[in-house]
């Protein structure tokens, strides 16, 4: 028996057939439509889910195998199932081709209908189920490294949004890895093995960014001696990733609005229209919202890929992850350069702990390269971070005593750092000894002593 959120729709240019049809389903227990075009279906789904279409082949203006290739290009979650004549199995068969699951023929016999239906919902639960299991894995490598719970809040959105074909925001400051995210999500989607286009809206005047964007017939400008398809329809049926959307020009958000909407790109100097089936993931630095409100950014545009929003959390919010991800940085730069993988001072680390790190992951990153680059020994020293980092004074207070009998001994301090990295990385006491640049005696020897012993 159908469970109640499944939801199909009802394609039928005879609006008797398609009613009748529509309260069979309903009294099924399943929330069923009836339209009378396959454009009416098109433009509802849109803004309605639904897990099965029912067409008619043969209609006015689009056919239903016209339809059915749509819906493989706009909706591939979604199965659709063709009604057909007794004498026209080679339409039924040309269907199936077009992307149609099964057809049935007509008049419907509801023991067969019902056998259809049951089919195809699992099919649709297994296939789910298969993209679920996707996802973790494929999230887990993707190389969103921490545990604190601002990027799990992070990891887990980007998780759920990518089981869906859904458009998707991501904010953040410069050098969170915003673009991280987007590859996370199109690697632990259905559209993995397609590709992942990136554009940076920022990089380009208005023009360019536009032919890039959409593609140019030839001859549409001076130097355009050949066509070229733009980067939403060479994305095929992968993801493009709208980087820095916040600066892209009104003109062009305006052309962009209208793509996609319509699902289809206008080439430079071209007369028609084309389809393109790509996922659209955006991502910006700015507050769209404020941008709107001082007209620098479309409100109708910014409300389209406002759909699903994930926000990239600062380095600042999740300090807790900082020598989790100078670990992974310092084993990437050490194989870069073909060094043996180096070890942080627990001076280094501590520094890297408190510095309020403005350029994010990124200059994290960019650190432990130079300071990798330039150290003599097999431990990263203070002195071969970046002197602004070096000589950084953090302004927060991060012993509370005030008083002296308050006060712990330097001996003391370095233990309780022990203690934190040793957490940090799970109990690993082999990679905590390299982060902290000390063998494993040494530092089984800090964790042993004494509060007030000598180190």
């Amino acid at each position: 028996m159908a469970a109640p959120n499944h939801s199909i729709v009802i394609v039928d240019d005879d609006e008797d057939a398609a009613i009748l049809l529509r309260d069979i389903l309903i009294r099924r227990g399943y929330r069923a439509v009836a339209v009378s075009s396959a454009s009416e279906c098109l433009e509802y789904l849109r803004s309605e889910i639904a897990d099965i279409v029912i067409t008619d082949i043969v209609m006015p203006g689009m056919s239903g195998l016209e339809l059915c290739h749509e819906l493989h290009v706009r909706h591939p979650d979604l199965l659709p199932i063709v009604l057909t004549g007794a004498a026209d199995v080679e339409r039924a068969a040309a269907a199936i081709r077009a992307g149609a699951y099964d057809f049935l023929v007509k008049p419907i016999r509801l023991e067969l209908l019902d056998i259809a239906l049951d089919r195809a919902l699992d099919h649709l639960a297994m296939r789910r189920e298969v993209k679920r299991l996707r996802v973790a894995p494929k999230l887990a490598v993707s190389g969103i490294v921490g545990t604190s719970a601002p990027i799990k809040r992070t990891i887990e959105l980007t998780r759920r949004a990518a089981a869906s074909d859904a458009t998707v925001l991501i904010t953040g400051e410069s050098g969170t890895g915003k673009e991280l995210v987007a590859r996370a999500l199109h690697h632990s989607s259905t559209r993995a093995e397609a590709p992942f286009v990136t554009v940076n809206c920022a990089a380009l005047p208005a023009p360019l960014l536009e032919s890039e964007m959409f593609g140019h017939v030839r001859g549409a400008f001076t130097d355009a001696h050949r066509a070229r398809s733009g980067l939403f329809v060479q994305a095929g049926g992968g993801t493009l990733f709208l980087d820095e959307i916040g600066e892209m020009p009104l003109d062009t958000q305006v052309k962009l609005l209208r793509a996609l909407q319509e699902r289809k790109v206008r080439p430079v100097g071209a007369d028609e229209e084309v389809p393109f089936a790509c996922r659209i993931v955006a991502a910006t630095n700015r507050n769209l919202e404020r941008e709107v409100a001082q007209k620098r950014f479309r409100e109708d545009l910014y409300y389209r890929i406002n759909v699903v929003v994930i926000a990239v959390p600062s380095l600042r919010e999740r300090k807790e992850d900082i020598i989790a991800l100078a670990d992974l940085f310092l084993a990437k730069a050490s194989e870069r350069v073909r060094r043996e993988r180096m070890g942080l001072s627990p001076e280094a680390a501590q520094r890297l702990a408190e510095y309020d790190w403005p350029g994010n992951v990124r200059e994290l990153e960019n650190s432990i390269e130079r300071a990798v680059a330039i150290a003599q020994g097999p431990t990263i020293e203070l002195a071969d971070l970046p002197e602004k980092i070096a000589k950084f004074t953090s302004s927060r207070i991060t012993i509370a005593a005030t008083t002296p009998e308050e006060m712990i001994t330097l001996d003391e301090l370095h233990r309780r750092y022990v203690r934190t990295v040793l957490i940090s990385v799970q109990g690993n006491k082999s990679r905590a000894a390299k982060l902290l640049g000390l063998d494993r005696r040494s530092l089984y020897r800090r964790l042993e002593e004494p509060t007030g012993g000598d180190a």
